[in-house]
């Protein structure tokens, strides 16, 4: 698989990881053993970065991998944890005691005194103008509690306002076929200050594999159920804040360019990898196959010109009114 580096942390990892919420909560049940068999496949397949967080299952993903990661000594992967969704949403919560609380717990968790990657989960706007906030990350990163930290955001001001930050290593970012507004300034300026750039929600959460209808339905304690409108969370996290029945008509815009050589979420996930600026993709996995299938998307020749400019135009006609302007 091909390597693209995260040039502040050092490390080098596959085009293509593994997006592991779905291992912890909120897609519905996976059980333990299809939880590893999903990190296995994935592994297997070229994968070297799994990105996770506390609040995933409240702390069941990261457990998991832990578990997976004592059975394969020797791995090389890098792991990528997220902090701060498990207390109330405030700037105060975001203090260096917290901090060093949240990391031994995730530390724990993943079996590991060093976390390769802690990224603050999508925190209220006022942290990232907070000095305070990031001297404390410094300092995680002098206790060698975590090896480098950055940023998962909503917004792409969020985002440029990280990017300025010396110390941040990455920033995770929603990037997908209809969200398309990270390409105008993010993906530019992370790419000239050396910030790796961690593409989330590829998929839409899932409209974009080109699996679902209008008479799809999901688990009660699936977000995609009970965070249509965002009442649990950021709208913008379940089917990237696009309605459903319009993401649908969008992948059936798209679904003519596909051909037979490539699944939707192949061609899905290699507009992303082929946007200059991203280091890893990180689609998420409910079994083997699919891992495997994301995976053999970093394998694909690139979309040609023609193919851009259609997921740009079936953008432009039918998404950005709707959402560019949001995030």
């Amino acid at each position: 698989m091909e390597q693209r580096s995260f040039d502040r942390l050092g490390r080098q990892v596959g085009v293509v990881g593994l997006g592991a919420w779905q291992l912890g909560a909120d897609w519905g049940g996976v059980s333990e053993t299809d939880a590893l068999a999903v990190l296995a496949a994935a592994v297997d397949s070229g994968v070297t970065f799994l990105d996770t967080a506390d609040v995933y299952g409240d702390g069941r993903s990261e457990q998991l991998i832990g578990r997976f990661l004592r059975e394969r000594p020797g791995h090389g992967l890098t792991v990528a944890t997220k902090m701060g969704r498990r207390v109330e949403q405030t700037p105060e919560a975001y203090t260096l005691d917290n901090f060093r609380a949240w990391t031994d717990r995730s530390r724990a968790n993943l079996g590991t005194d060093t976390l390769d990657l802690v990224q603050l989960h999508c925190p209220p706007t006022a942290v990232f103008a907070d000095d305070r906030v990031f001297d404390a990350l410094d300092t995680l990163v002098a206790e060698k509690r975590v090896a480098g930290y950055g940023v998962s955001v909503e917004t792409c001001d969020q985002a440029l306002t990280a990017i300025a930050r010396p110390g941040v290593a990455s920033v995770q970012i929603i990037l997908n076929a209809v969200r398309l507004k990270p390409l105008e300034r993010v993906l530019p300026a992370a790419a000239a200050a050396g910030v790796g750039i961690i593409a989330r929600v590829p998929l839409a959460s899932g409209l974009l594999s080109g699996r679902y209808d209008e008479r799809t339905t999901f688990a009660a304690d699936d977000h995609r159920t009970y965070n249509r409108h965002g009442e649990s969370f950021d709208v913008g996290e379940t089917f990237s804040g696009v309605d459903y029945d319009l993401g649908l008509a969008v992948v059936r815009r798209l679904a003519p360019l596909v051909g037979t050589d490539r699944t939707m979420a192949q061609f899905a996930l290699r507009w992303i990898i082929d946007q200059p600026g991203v280091t890893v993709v990180i689609p998420g996995a409910r079994d083997a196959a699919q891992a495997r299938g994301n995976a053999a998307a970093a394998d694909l020749p690139p979309l040609t010109a023609a193919e851009r400019d259609a997921v740009r135009a079936v953008y432009d006609e039918l998404v950005r009114a709707r959402v560019h302007d949001r995030w």
